[in-house]
């Protein structure tokens, strides 16, 4: 099985929504930020919750070297270059927009461009 760590800077939304939707289908992933934030995103919270994942006791964290030891794929869910390379490991960089300041229906929509992706993934 492919284990993934799904990074962001705060962990707080996109590498969040990557995670548990990686993991609904069955697949070994953790989320982590670079500088985390003090609590997650409460849209995606709630946009999770519409399809039946909950995420609302989830803290953020910082991403540790154990976590990029596990991982066989580091996926960069934010600004690719805000991340050191990783050598010897697989790497992807999604390059998707910040949630915040986005309405609520645009979370939804973000949601599914990071499912049909997460599809993509191995198992």
């Amino acid at each position: 099985m492919t284990r993934v760590l799904f990074l962001s800077e705060q962990d707080t939304a996109c590498s969040q929504l990557a995670q548990a939707l990686h993991a609904r289908r069955g697949g070994e992933a953790r989320s982590a930020g670079t500088r985390p934030a003090s609590e997650l995103h409460e849209a995606v919270i709630e946009v999770l919750a519409e399809v039946g994942i909950d995420i609302s006791r989830r803290v953020p964290r910082v991403v540790t070297p154990g976590d990029v030891e596990w991982a066989d794929l580091v996926v960069s869910v934010g600004r690719g270059d805000a991340f050191p390379a990783l050598p010897g490991k697989e790497r992807l960089d999604w390059n998707l927009p910040d949630p915040v300041g986005l309405c609520l229906e645009e979370v939804r929509e973000l949601r599914s461009v990071i499912e049909q992706r997460v599809a993509a993934l191995p198992l």
